[in-house]
């Protein structure tokens, strides 16, 4: 099955055909409960309203598991992956669905480091935030990561399955002839060409700052932010593939590897996981236990 949503194109599989319609369902409760959540170009969406809100506020259930799925890929990456970079994401021009962003006049902005996840006083227990005037955020990279795993999990009791969303991976037990097999891509147009690993039980998610960028002025701006400096980040890397046990936690180390720089490896290495980093000149390095590749 194959669908659409945010923007990006996805696909769900199941080892059984009879599983099917039940993962359909999980698939669009799972994005209703999200989008309602988290998407920040709905006006009426939680986060929007959040966004615009003071002092405390109570939240849903599904916007607390995002928080929670968002705060994880802050500790994991030390802060690289922060929800509050979006005063400088929307600065730099992304404060529009992505398709009307065209190309932006390139006047001064004020762009300072991010508040970081902790300015938001999140308290998971009573489903809470503290909002000040000092933050704003947003959730998309980490939210539908989530959305995988959340799939993934509720529809793995009936057999395998594998959900992916704008390249992002998620897969429980087996396919119908064996494990998984997974084409990694550099970009988020597939051309059927791409090199294949094989997967059961994990996720493996990219990111780039190479997709998804607009101009301003004669500058390439991409929608990957430095929380440190609240500037478009700059990478030795055109994409970064990794692979972990769910996708919040691939789709984390593959975004602060961007931003990590020369040293990604290193991080990548010390925190268990394994990774396919592609330079801009095409050369590719692997870290860690990264499955042989097959060509298509």
């Amino acid at each position: 099955m194959n669908f659409s949503i945010w923007g990006l194109s996805g696909s769900l599989h199941t080892e059984h055909e009879n599983a099917l319609p039940f993962a359909e369902d999980r698939l669009h409760y799972w994005l209703d409960v999200i989008d309602q959540a988290c998407n920040r170009f709905r006006a009426d969406s939680e986060l929007s309203l959040l966004n615009g809100a003071l002092g405390e506020v109570t939240l849903s259930d599904g916007l607390t598991r995002a928080l929670v799925a968002a705060r994880r890929a802050s500790d994991l990456t030390e802060g690289l992956c922060d929800p509050t970079v979006l005063t400088s994401l929307e600065a730099l021009g992304y404060d529009r669905d992505y398709d009307t962003i065209g190309q932006i006049d390139d006047t001064p902005v004020d762009l300072q480091p991010a508040p970081g996840f902790a300015a938001l006083g999140f308290d998971e227990a009573a489903r809470s935030v503290q909002k000040s005037p000092g933050w704003r955020i947003d959730l998309g990279a980490s939210a539908k990561a989530l959305v995988a795993d959340l799939v993934a999990d509720d529809v793995a009791p009936v057999g395998g399955v594998l959900v992916e969303i704008g390249g992002d991976v998620s897969a429980r037990g087996r396919g119908p002839q064996g494990p998984w097999v997974v084409g990694v891509a550099s970009t988020l147009t597939f051309t059927g060409r791409e090199p294949r690993i094989t997967l059961e039980n994990g996720a493996v998610a990219t990111s780039s700052n190479d997709v998804r960028t607009w101009r301003r002025g004669e500058t390439v701006v991409g929608h990957i932010i430095d929380p440190r400096t609240g500037r478009s980040a700059v990478s030795p890397f055109a994409a970064v593939s990794v692979i972990d046990a769910d996708c919040v936690g691939a789709n984390a180390f593959a975004t602060a590897a961007l931003l990590w720089g020369e040293d990604a490896a290193w991080h990548i290495a010390q925190a268990g996981r394994s990774a396919r980093l592609v330079r801009h000149d095409g050369g590719v390095e692997f870290v860690g236990a990264w499955p042989r590749e097959e060509e298509a």
